[in-house]
């Protein structure tokens, strides 16, 4: 017999599969970074509003690695290099510059599912509705 069915996190698989998508139809993929978040590594003075939005394409960025739970890269900002440093968790959304598709995480969505989600689908299994425990996607515009 086997134990609980353990559930990667879902949103360092999503980066990629945006990331690679929006690349492949030639366009420049942009995330969208909050600044303050614990373990981030990035040019605070080029933020707004506690967010940065990073260039993550493949010519703006030097070893660019997104892996499950940090994306990496070196970049540069007004001619300095910096070696970046996101958590996934603090990475709120991926889009394309040229046309703003994409899709955004909410802040609260979880990297990991709720104790005793087991992986299932339908309402998490939380006996209520569901509904305010559930990611949403949301195309940006």
């Amino acid at each position: 017999m086997t134990g609980p069915i353990t559930q990667a996190p879902r949103r360092p698989y999503l980066l990629r599969a945006m990331h690679e998508w929006i690349t492949d139809c030639g366009q420049t993929p942009h995330i969208v970074v909050d600044a303050a978040a614990e373990g981030a590594v990035v040019p605070r003075e080029h933020a707004k509003d506690g967010r940065i939005v990073l260039n993550v394409s493949y010519r703006a960025t030097e070893g660019l690695d997104i892996s499950n739970e940090m994306v990496t890269c070196h970049a540069r900002f007004s001619g300095v290099n910096w070696h970046i440093q996101v958590p996934v968790n603090a990475v709120l959304g991926i889009y394309a510059r040229e046309t703003g598709q994409g899709m955004i995480f909410s802040e609260d969505d979880p990297t990991e599912p709720a104790p005793g989600d087991g992986g299932s689908s339908g309402n998490g299994g939380s006996g209520g509705d569901g509904g305010s425990t559930r990611p949403r996607l949301t195309v940006v515009k």
